[in-house]
């Protein structure tokens, strides 16, 4: 959008800054406030759970709770996205979390919390949580014409947030008390929900057909597999959350910390969010042709991060895999949003996007709950390597699928309308959008998860 908040037409010259936009600067600023607030969250209920006195158990149950509502319902946030807007859902999913974090921290400013309550309060959220997410990918091309731009820059946002969130919540619990942690949380977003209410009568309106919710549901996932780039790059990445993402943090984190001490595990994460922060800069910059297979290239350096503990590298060579890998992975999310984001129709992209949230999340957890017995029966340096070297190999094989090697990039939002495939895009054809030729063919498609999707 320009300062008027009205589109450029396709190849009509230089895409405009989103910060031009008035409408892209309340998004950023809302989704600043979420990335915090969920930054935040982890750190203030594992601290609150165990001062409580629940124990690792505790903790597990809580973390689980927030997370199975995701699992199970972030579909259905996808259809009510597509179908009441993608604002109206996510207004609504801050304000349950706001109310769920006070009510949090009502209960541990008293006496007495059961571990009931915390987890019921965090199945809220978690519910809340899959109602906002399916909605952030469909937002972004209405907020901004440069939607590559638009992706650097939020994932910036999410490295910003991921760097200071858990350190404000730890500095909170420590010299505050447990429930303030909560009530800035809370405020966070209630700031979130402030920035995305003015965003009304966005480019699509509400989907006032009145089909059920399964035909819905068909639709998004008829729209998902007809694009072999897109279930392609999705079937690998659940492998790759199973055998890379799921042991990686656990194993990594505590053999970092038995080389390096906490200290040193510390700078080393920090080093990985600076090189995220590097990774977001270079995709406000590179706008490669083919943007997954760039992408899928800069995500090799990823596969150092399980490698670095697993071969017991120095502190200053670690670090410096931390910075590349979060370069890699960061520069990755980039090119993967903006794909998903200009090649899929507006009309559709919450569905699709819940489908891409769904597959890239929901076999990390079991991911984490086996390294703990792989790491026992084989050694966690062992059970790293593998993983890296399994890194490696799914991302080889995503380079070998033509129809992910031969996506080309677009700079505008899909225009045809849902339920109209047409041929996968033709590896040896210019992208049409550069070209000003018109609509081509969709071959062409988090995680993560924050959790982005991929990612």
């Amino acid at each position: 959008m320009t300062t008027d908040d009205t589109a450029v037409a396709p190849g009509s010259g230089p895409l405009p800054s989103p910060w031009r936009s008035r409408r892209f600067r309340l998004f950023f600023t809302a989704r600043s406030a979420s990335l915090l607030a969920d930054g935040m969250l982890m750190v203030s209920m594992t601290t609150s759970v165990l001062a409580a006195g629940f124990g690792a158990t505790g903790v597990g149950y809580a973390l689980a709770a927030w997370m199975t509502p995701i699992v199970l319902l972030v579909l259905f946030g996808g259809v009510l996205a597509d179908r009441f807007t993608p604002q109206l859902m996510m207004v609504g999913a801050d304000g349950v979390r706001l109310v769920a974090m006070l009510v949090m921290a009502g209960l541990f400013a008293a006496d007495g919390v059961r571990l009931w309550q915390v987890m019921a309060l965090m199945a809220v959220s978690g519910a809340a949580t899959a109602m906002f997410q399916p909605g952030l990918a469909s937002l972004v091309p209405r907020v901004a014409d440069d939607i590559q731009r638009a992706n650097a820059l939020l994932r910036i946002a999410e490295s910003m947030a991921t760097l200071i969130g858990p350190g404000l919540a730890g500095f909170l619990v420590a010299y505050g008390n447990l429930a303030v942690s909560f009530v800035v949380i809370a405020v966070a977003y209630g700031v979130s929900a402030g920035g995305l209410l003015p965003l009304r009568g966005l480019a699509t309106a509400p989907d006032e057909s009145g089909e059920p919710m399964w035909r819905r549901l068909a639709t998004g996932w008829h729209e998902f597999r007809s694009r072999s780039w897109l279930w392609g790059v999705i079937s690998l990445w659940a492998v790759y959350g199973l055998f890379v993402f799921g042991p990686s943090l656990p194993l990594g984190a505590a053999l970092l910390t038995e080389q390096h001490g906490s200290t040193g595990y510390g700078w080393i994460a920090s080093a990985d969010g600076l090189g995220t922060i590097v990774g977001g800069l270079l995709g406000m910059r590179v706008r490669p042709r083919r943007p997954l297979v760039a992408g899928v290239c800069a995500m090799f350096f990823f596969a150092l991060n399980p490698l670095a503990p697993a071969l017991g590298w120095n502190f200053a060579l670690t670090a410096a895999t931390g910075v590349v890998a979060g370069c890699g992975f960061a520069f990755w999310g980039v090119m993967w949003a903006t794909s998903v984001q200009s090649h899929i129709p507006l009309a559709v992209l919450s569905r699709v996007s819940a489908y891409d949230i769904a597959g890239s999340i929901m076999v990390i957890p079991l991911g984490r709950a086996l390294a703990g017995p792989a790491a026992e029966s084989f050694g966690a340096d062992r059970v790293l390597l593998f993983s890296s070297a399994v890194s490696f190999v799914l991302l080889a094989a995503m380079l070998c699928v033509p129809a992910i090697r031969g996506l080309t990039r677009r700079d505008h939002p899909a225009a045809d309308a849902p339920g109209t495939d047409l041929p996968e895009a033709d590896p040896s054809v210019a992208d049409p959008s550069a070209a000003g030729a018109g609509k081509k063919g969709r071959g062409g498609e988090p995680a993560a998860v924050e959790t982005t999707a991929a990612p």
